[in-house]
């Protein structure tokens, strides 16, 4: 007798599925009401490139005087530095306005739609700073960075 297979997955492709949504205030990080989604603005149609928004986790080396092996323990969980890079408007009316520096708030990533009962990510987050990206050559483009301030709330259910 063999193992279970894994259910198969219904694969997609993120871009023009998944939402990024920010929102000002979420009461508990770990389920966040619709009316508190439907405050937020859908940032989605704007970003260029996302970079990082990933949770991970560390480990720490666990010796044992009796073995020449070294094994590890899991220790502490770090989501690395994050940002999000949005077209600029030529009359300056673009995420400017919404993510200056010092903003706090959260960023919520629906990655299969923000569909009831589907499963989101929530990152309390502050915006560090928004750099102009200065390529001659391309789109006119702003990079937001963010801190990750706390522990993000991981697949969190989508409400109604």
């Amino acid at each position: 007798m063999s193992a279970t297979p894994i259910t198969a997955s219904d694969r997609y492709y993120r871009q023009g599925v998944s939402k990024c949504i920010w929102v000002p205030t979420i009461a508990t990080l770990a389920s966040p009401t619709r009316s508190e989604i439907n405050a937020g603005t859908d940032l989605s149609d704007e970003i260029s490139a996302v970079s990082g928004w990933e949770v991970t986790g560390n480990t720490e080396d666990a010796p044992a005087l009796g073995s020449v092996f070294i094994g590890k323990v899991s220790s502490t969980t770090t989501a690395g530095d994050s940002s999000l890079t949005f077209y600029a408007d030529s009359t300056s009316t673009d995420v400017r306005t919404l993510l200056a520096r010092g903003s706090a708030g959260f960023i919520v990533w629906a990655w299969e739609g923000d569909v009831a009962g589907q499963l989101a990510d929530v990152f309390p987050v502050k915006v560090t700073s928004v750099p102009k990206q200065t390529d001659v050559s391309s789109v006119a483009q702003l990079m937001v960075n963010f801190a990750i301030t706390r522990e993000p709330a991981e697949n969190v259910d989508i409400p109604a």
